[in-house]
């Protein structure tokens, strides 16, 4: 499957867990949380979200749940059982949706965040996008 607007294919890194997508997601952020950075190894996690009719789940995965902090939302997080890469997850706050890390696509022409969250816990020297909606 080719990556363009219409369809997208996010993969973990040995391939064999994939989320395949149609259309545009409706949401792409980054999250400065201490949880998102201890997940991804980075100084944020950037993911992209797609209701549930939009994505197709391909391979076999393992899954691991945590908590929100602020209020105690599960979020159930999908990776390969093979070579561990996160592949997507789900919030309990929104229902039949799937967050995909946008690194999962391996594709630098991935649609820009439009939100940013969690910012008291950026790291000093990342800069976000112009025109970015921060929330908390």
């Amino acid at each position: 499957m080719s990556s363009s607007p219409a369809s997208r294919e996010a993969s973990c890194s040995c391939g064999q867990l994939r989320a395949l997508v149609t259309g545009e997601p409706f949401r792409v952020g980054v999250c400065h949380c201490l949880e998102c950075q201890r997940r991804t190894g980075g100084p944020f996690a950037a993911q992209a979200w797609w209701h549930g009719e939009q994505v197709t789940i391909e391979g076999r995965s393992a899954e691991w749940t945590r908590y929100n902090d602020e209020d105690g939302t599960p979020c159930t997080f999908s990776f390969c059982p093979v070579c561990s890469a996160t592949v997507f997850f789900q919030n309990a706050r929104l229902p039949d949706t799937y967050a995909i890390p946008v690194g999962a696509f391996a594709d630098p022409t991935f649609p820009p965040p439009q939100r940013s969250t969690w910012e008291e816990r950026q790291h000093s020297w990342v800069i976000m996008p112009e025109g970015i909606e921060h929330i908390y």
